[in-house]
């Protein structure tokens, strides 16, 4: 079964998606996760973010692997490496290329063949997992999300204020929705989630409850399946 969680920078899917996937015994897709390994390998190649042949064929030779929450490029463990503020600024270089785009959604749906998997990103509905058992789309005001991110950076030390997160996030939800492939909108048939004045607890109750109405469904559709077979 798979469940995808999708929306905006800021609406604290990753966290959500991991905390679900726990509650529900399933496996959690970090799909930002791979895109920081192929950015890596890159950057340990060497190659010029220019040259968009060599990029499609780096990441078209790339081999991926998501086990244990961990991320493994051609066999090595690089779920360390990929955290760095170097590899941050340059993901855009392979996340925005459609052919590019289209090497590592491919690499997403082998991992998930035959799993029990719960993915989050901005276009896992959408684009990746259309056929997904159950999609939430989890969102909040531009406003909410930019002071859950400053009280997130004031936990790691680090202090911007509200306004400054806010045009940068701004800056990135227009970037997101102009994206010619994996553009950030919600699937026709997923739930979508306003999250604002929610805790996550209360929000981590909330998708759990309408995920397993959605698993619920399913069974309850497989076996009027099975019946009229």
């Amino acid at each position: 079964m798979i469940i995808t969680i999708d929306g905006p920078a800021g609406a604290g899917k990753s966290s959500i998606a991991r905390r679900v996937a726990s509650e529900l015994g399933f496996e959690f897709l970090d799909t930002g996760a791979m895109y920081r390994a192929v950015t890596w390998g890159v950057m340990q190649q060497g190659i010029a973010w220019d040259d968009v042949e060599s990029l499609v064929e780096f990441a078209d030779a790339a081999q991926l692997i998501w086990q244990d929450d961990r991320i493994y490029l051609d066999n090595q463990d690089i779920s360390e490496e990929i955290r760095t503020p170097q590899v941050t600024s340059h993901i855009r270089y392979l996340a925005d290329p459609p052919r590019i785009r289209e090497r590592i959604t491919a690499q997403q749906r082998r991992i998930a063949t035959g799993r029990d998997i719960v993915t989050e990103g901005r276009d896992q509905g959408t684009e990746v997992f259309p056929d997904a058992h159950c999609k939430i789309f989890l969102t909040a005001s531009p406003e909410e999300r930019a002071r859950r991110r400053q009280r997130q950076l004031a936990e790691n030390g680090r202090v911007m204020s509200v306004e400054e997160i806010l045009a940068a996030q701004n800056q990135r939800d227009l970037e997101d929705r102009m994206r010619p492939v994996g553009r950030l909108r919600a699937a026709s048939d997923a739930i979508v989630v306003q999250t604002d004045g929610m805790s996550p607890d209360e929000v981590r109750e909330e998708v759990l409850r309408l995920v397993r109405e959605c698993v619920q469904a399913s069974a309850a559709n497989s076996a009027s399946s099975d019946v009229t077979r």
